[in-house]
């Protein structure tokens, strides 16, 4: 197992650490409804993806 011959920095480690970040999802306006939606995902409102009903939701 290896043994590091010196301490690391903060500034060292910190620099490393900056990529290390979440990045804000992409979204899009469902086709359908015009709702916000994640790429590649089902509308959480109408059901629909890419133009056609996968889900049915129901009426209340």
């Amino acid at each position: 197992m290896a043994h590091p011959k010196h301490k690391v920095s903060k500034q060292r480690r910190d620099k490393r650490r900056t990529h290390y970040k979440l990045e804000t999802p992409t979204l899009a306006a469902c086709s359908n409804c015009g709702a916000a939606v994640m790429y590649h995902r089902v509308c959480p409102e109408c059901g629909y993806y890419r133009g056609r009903q996968i889900i049915e939701k129901k009426v209340i």
